[in-house]
């Protein structure tokens, strides 16, 4: 005899009874991963193992720092801007955050209004998002130009302290960096197939998921949720330490 087992969707499926039935629900995980998209579950496996790698650089940075021999450059002072006369510290990393930020506020609007199916708006707020984060990513190219050419900082070699300073920073940025442009990239793509009407008539091609469904623009939104909150954990450790 089976049981109704509940799930997310509101259907009902059929379950055994005794141990029949529970090796059943854990072999399928019924209750969890029942008509999830494999593209969400794909991209949370990714940004797990993304969360590795980020853990590893950080990781790595400070075990370079607390070992390095010679001092530690401030980073209030690397990372200081000239305005109106005035070295400010952070000026340019606390704008960077600021806006990496709220692309992740705008980013969930998106989601939002792509459940309701409203097209204009997510394709709106999707370009917005993919605008914030190049205007990240610029900040951040005008960053790396002012530490090379003005303070003469190197991958293998920094002249204002340590010599692993160069090679942390330009790898951990670099890397975050590349996430964030693959990021902006895919938003232009998705926004023009939400514009275009792709997801509600599904559309053969890259991208498109399931027929009047928008659960792309929830992945994206994953993907760059994960980006932003890697970025608040560089921005503590590497920039405020």
């Amino acid at each position: 005899m089976t049981q109704p087992a509940l799930v997310s969707t509101g259907q009902t499926l059929p379950l055994s009874e005794g141990m029949p039935g529970v090796v059943a629900d854990w072999s399928s995980d019924q209750r969890a991963f029942k008509n999830v998209p494999w593209g969400k579950a794909m991209m949370w496996i990714f940004l797990l193992s993304d969360t590795f790698i980020f853990s590893s650089f950080l990781i790595s940075y400070m075990t370079v720092r607390m070992s390095a021999t010679e001092p530690w450059p401030n980073p209030s002072e690397v990372f200081a801007l000239t305005l109106f006369g005035k070295s400010i510290p952070l000026i340019l990393i606390a704008i960077m955050t600021f806006v990496l930020i709220s692309s992740s506020g705008t980013m969930a609007m998106a989601v939002k209004f792509g459940y309701e199916k409203n097209r204009k708006m997510t394709f709106i707020l999707l370009l917005i998002t993919a605008a914030l984060g190049a205007t990240f990513v610029g900040m951040q190219a005008f960053e790396w130009t002012k530490l090379i050419l003005d303070e003469g900082i190197r991958p293998w070699g920094n002249p204002l302290g340590a010599a692993q300073f160069g090679s942390v920073f330009f790898m951990i940025t670099g890397f975050h960096g590349t996430h964030v442009s693959i990021g902006v990239i895919f938003l232009i793509i998705v926004a023009i197939k939400v514009i275009r009407g792709d997801l509600d008539h599904q559309r053969p091609g890259f991208m498109t998921g399931r027929k009047g469904n928008y659960e792309m623009v929830e992945i994206m939104g994953l993907y760059w949720h994960f980006v932003d909150l890697v970025w608040v954990f560089i921005f503590a450790v590497f920039y405020l330490w």
